[in-house]
């Protein structure tokens, strides 16, 4: 089996934001599609990916190859396709994230009014981290708090969990 090291370097995969077992997935996929000269043609990324489970409308992946074929080549070489699949992957990773946290919302909104209040949010503080004092979750609802109205909506409470 190839090291992920021949595939792409550390700096690559930190650039490009993928994990070494998600290059191996991808190199297994291209590998599948590649021509003799270890090259997927552009015209064929956007069924490669749809196998792959991940949605792309036609005038985002045109655009997407354009920025990464930098050659222009109309090839992607597995450098180039692991930028382009790591776009969509991040991307899910967005969306999951964020419905993760709208259930978590909702679960503490308990009266369903649209925030909770930042008494609650200490006490999620607090089970996610027993070692923070009441001076740090002080500082920490100061912080998300910006309008000091003791409550924080679901896009404070995103922006906090995700960073």
């Amino acid at each position: 089996m190839e090291e992920i090291e021949d595939l792409l370097t550390q700096e690559e995969m930190e650039s490009i934001g993928l994990e070494p077992d998600q290059v191996l997935v991808l190199k297994r996929c291209f590998d599948g599609f590649a021509d003799e000269d270890g090259a997927i043609p552009a015209d064929n990324v956007g069924s490669i990916l749809a196998m792959m489970g991940m949605k792309v409308k036609p005038s985002a992946l045109r655009e997407i190859i354009d920025e990464i074929d930098e050659d222009g080549s109309g090839l992607l070489e597995f450098g180039e396709f692991c930028q382009l699949a790591a776009k969509f992957l991040v991307e899910e990773d967005e969306e999951a994230l964020k419905k993760e946290l709208k259930e978590a919302f909702r679960i503490y909104d308990k009266e369903c009014m649209g925030y909770i209040s930042t008494d609650t949010l200490k006490e999620i503080l607090r089970e996610l981290d027993n070692k923070l004092s009441e001076e740090d979750l002080d500082n920490i609802i100061e912080e998300v708090d910006e309008d000091g109205s003791g409550t924080l909506d679901f896009d404070e409470f995103m922006e906090m969990m995700a960073g």
